[in-house]
């Protein structure tokens, strides 16, 4: 509570910032992040709470942090947030050139391959982040998650109390989805190659005698693929993507979408 009442005092009038409280603040917020010890938004049953104070403080950091030159390996950075670290007493699996913004939390037993994690951002035990995938600001990536090739999962900072996109655990994330602004993949849910979902993409479920439509959330255990619908324009009837919900994960599914864990099992080199 002292954390976050520094944080907000500082967020409303900057110039606070130039107390060593105030910084030291922000930096013991960004630590906590980093450990996973705080989250930008965190789970309450079936709900979601934005930790807007924290998400605050990872604005107030890029305030705190000076430009500095970071050199790994033949590559050289000039950047105010440093790189994570220490992947081996973490428990991580990081293949070059998987890169991780420092105050992003990576849990133990995560595969990643070369892809992008931003700060405030939270990636859950046995996750696998694939090749060219990345990770937004203060995104929610739940336990046992697959996000495919080139997935993007998009970040939110401004304004603090937006929702940041939230993806739950067991879900397995398609090739070269993208998903933003705030939308929630439920549990176990399973999206296609190529989906696409914003807050205004219709998703409608077909499963029924007549299409339920929905916007920002895929229910648990969906399998989503995309769509077109027809949208009228002063300049005519157009095609627009929307998601479709086609039917609900079964055991079938589930053996097709365990690659990262058989990889895991059987040590194979990937």
């Amino acid at each position: 509570m002292e954390l976050k009442s520094l944080i907000e005092s500082a967020y409303d009038d900057r110039t606070l910032l130039e107390g060593s409280n105030y910084r030291e603040a922000v930096l013991q917020t960004i630590d906590q992040l980093d450990k996973g010890l705080l989250r930008c938004a965190e789970p309450n049953g079936e709900h979601w709470i934005v930790m807007d104070w924290v998400k605050k403080a990872v604005l107030l950091y890029f305030s705190v942090c000076e430009m500095k030159t970071y050199e790994v390996g033949p590559f050289e950075y000039f950047d105010k947030i440093p790189l994570k670290r220490g992947y081996a007493s973490l428990g991580v699996r990081a293949i070059p050139p998987a890169t991780v913004r420092y105050g992003s939390y990576v849990a133990p037993s995560c595969i990643l391959m070369p892809s992008y994690v931003n700060i405030g951002a939270y990636v859950g035990a046995g996750t696998m982040v694939d090749t060219w995938a990345t990770v937004g600001s203060c995104a929610q990536i739940g336990a046992n998650v697959h996000l495919s090739g080139g997935v993007g999962i998009g970040g939110v900072l401004e304004p603090p109390q937006a929702s940041p996109v939230i993806i739950e655990d067991g879900a397995f994330i398609g090739s070269r989805c993208v998903i933003v602004e705030g939308v929630m993949v439920g549990k176990e849910a399973v999206l296609g190659a190529g989906v696409v979902l914003t807050s205004a993409t219709k998703i409608i479920d077909v499963t029924g005698s007549s299409p339920v439509e929905m916007k920002g959330y895929i229910p648990p255990r969906s399998v989503v693929i995309p769509g077109m619908v027809e949208k009228q324009f002063p300049a005519g009837s157009y095609q627009v993507p929307c998601a479709l919900i086609i039917g609900q994960r079964k055991a079938s599914t589930d053996l097709k979408t365990s690659l990262n864990a058989v990889l895991r099992d059987f040590d194979v080199q990937i």
